[in-house]
C-alpha cells in the first residue's frame, strides 16, 4: 500500500518513517509537515493510506480530511485520546495515541490492509465504467480503453472507436481503474498495460500514439512489463 505521513512535528514523522520501514507491505510516498503540502502530493500521486495527525496549525487533520473528494484509508495519530470519537466519525481505520509502539502500529496497519484488499477484490470483479455523453450514460469496458490523457480537470478516455471527455481528476479516475490492468506513466497519461505496443527510451506507443514516460514512473512501468 502506498502511504503518506501528515504530521507537523518532525520527531513524529521520523518515528512513523521507521515504523513504516519495518512493514514490507507499506511504501512511503511522502512525508508532509502541512496539509497544503499533502494536498499537492495527493494531486499527483496515488495514496492508499494516510497516517494523519489531528492537531496541526492552520488546517487540522480533520479539516484536511474534509477537503478530500476521494479519501484514502486513514489512521489518525495524535497525543490526545479525546479525539478518538471524532476520528471514528470520519470512518478512520484506527486511532493511534503517541508515543507509538510497533505492535499497536502493526495492528492498525493490518486493519487497513484487510480493508484495502477487500476493496481491491471488489474492484477486480468489475469490468467497466459508465460516463456521460450526449445526455446518456455510456458503458466503457476496461478492455476497450487504450489510454487516458489529462487536460486540467478533464480526462480524455480513448478507446478503439471513440473518445470520451470526463470532468474528473486523474487520481480520482485512476482510483476507479483496476491496478493490475492500468498504469500511470506520466503526470498527464495513464495507459492500459496490454495495449502497449512499443517501448523506446522514455516513450511508449499505442496505436501510433507516442506517449511520454515520466522519470518518476519509469521504474514502476518496467516492473509491470513482462520483460524477457
Amino acid at each position: 500500500m502506498n502511504c503518506l505521513i501528515l504530521d507537523d512535528e518532525q520527531v513524529s514523522r521520523d518515528i512513523l518513517k521507521k515504523l513504516i520501514s519495518r512493514v514490507p507491505q507499506l511504501k512511503l510516498v511522502a512525508s508532509c509537515a502541512s496539509a497544503l503540502e499533502a494536498i499537492d502530493v495527493l494531486s499527483d500521486k496515488s495514496v492508499d493510506l494516510i497516517f494523519l495527525d489531528v492537531e496541526m496549525p492552520e488546517i487540522s487533520g480533520i479539516e484536511f480530511l474534509n477537503t478530500l473528494k476521494s479519501k484514502p484509508l486513514v489512521i489518525f495519530v495524535t497525543s490526545k485520546e479525546e479525539y478518538a470519537v471524532k476520528a471514528f466519525e470520519h470512518e478512520a481505520v484506527d486511532y493511534l495515541v503517541k508515543p507509538l509502539d510497533f505492535p499497536r502500529f502493526l495492528k492498525a496497519v493490518s486493519k487497513a490492509r484487510d480493508i484495502f484488499e477487500s476493496r481491491q477484490t471488489v474492484q477486480e470483479g468489475m469490468n467497466n465504467l459508465f460516463v456521460k455523453k450526449d445526455n446518456q450514460l455510456v458503458k466503457i469496458r476496461f478492455s476497450d480503453i487504450l489510454y487516458i490523457e489529462a487536460s486540467a480537470d478533464y480526462m480524455m478516455i480513448y478507446t478503439e472507436a471513440d473518445r470520451f471527455i470526463v470532468h474528473i481528476t486523474m487520481k480520482a479516475l485512476n482510483d476507479r481503474l483496476p491496478a493490475n490492468q492500468f498504469i500511470r506513466v506520466h503526470r498527464t497519461y495513464t495507459v492500459r498495460l496490454d495495449k502497449i505496443e512499443v517501448v523506446e527510451d522514455n516513450t511508449i506507443v499505442i496505436r501510433k500514439k507516442a506517449i511520454p514516460v515520466g522519470g518518476s514512473y519509469r521504474d514502476v512501468l518496467f516492473k509491470k512489463l513482462n520483460l524477457l
